[in-house]
């Protein structure tokens, strides 16, 4: 299987507090085809790492280096890892008043691509993958997130990723917050998304999600550094026993 995201001894500190330490010599290795999921108690540095892959300002990379699909990203900027191939969601997706999904969907997907995407095609996948993720349609014409439940912004999130299919999906406690039914659907769309020459990192605190998944490792991230790795055993074992034996 080729290797699709390389992490070796990354470190990372605070943008607004230089002597917070937050990652720690973390080393993370994703093939393409696989799932990957990281779990840890709060502040151990699971967002932290997700915002890091994606260039996020917040935090500086003072040693290692991330290589995406052979490329070494660690100093690039975000919206060439975008275009490279990599998709994050987010905790609390934002909303974004006087601009509308569709208009949204659209812009996105020609800053990736960039090419202007066939109306009709486009029309045509944003409904198809909507009905999947049982969105109602009238959300197009509404502003972006305003006035969605928790659920609806999240599923907006999957949305969005079917709709780019990036080599890469990052998806930062997508689960959060949702009940069981729309976290079947989350499941759903991740497993429409999934296939042989593509890859996801899942960051959650609960199980849920991973029940209808085909998960190929568990990751436990305390401290800044994965401090065991399993396969998917070992997200039950963390639900039935918590985090103690790690800290």
């Amino acid at each position: 299987m080729k290797k699709l995201l390389e992490i070796k001894n990354l470190n990372t500190i605070a943008e607004d507090d230089p002597n917070k330490h937050i990652l720690k010599g973390l080393d993370l290795d994703i093939n393409e085809g696989e799932i990957h999921v990281i779990m840890g108690p709060n502040g151990s540095g699971k967002s932290t790492l997700a915002n890091t892959i994606f260039a996020s300002p917040r935090y500086i990379v003072t040693d290692g280096s991330v290589v995406f699909d052979g490329e070494d990203i660690t100093h690039s900027t975000t919206d060439k890892i975008a275009k490279k191939g990599v998709f994050m969601s987010f905790q609390t997706p934002e909303e974004i008043p006087g601009v509308s999904l569709a208009q949204f969907l659209k812009t996105m997907k020609h800053s990736i691509t960039g090419e202007r995407p066939n109306l009709y095609q486009f029309i045509k996948e944003v409904e198809e993958d909507m009905r999947e993720l049982g969105m109602n349609h009238d959300y197009v014409n509404r502003d972006f997130n305003v006035g969605f439940s928790g659920g609806e912004k999240k599923k907006n999130e999957i949305l969005q990723m079917l709709l780019v299919n990036p080599k890469l999906a990052i998806l930062d406690e997508t689960d959060s917050g949702l009940d069981v039914d729309a976290i079947k659907t989350v499941s759903r769309g991740i497993d429409l998304y999934k296939n042989e020459h593509n890859a996801v990192l899942i960051i959650t605190h609960s199980t849920k999600i991973l029940s209808n998944l085909k998960v190929d490792k568990v990751h436990i991230l305390v401290d800044g550094k994965i401090v065991k790795t399993g396969d998917g055993s070992l997200a039950s074992e963390i639900e039935n026993n918590g985090y103690q034996e790690f800290i």
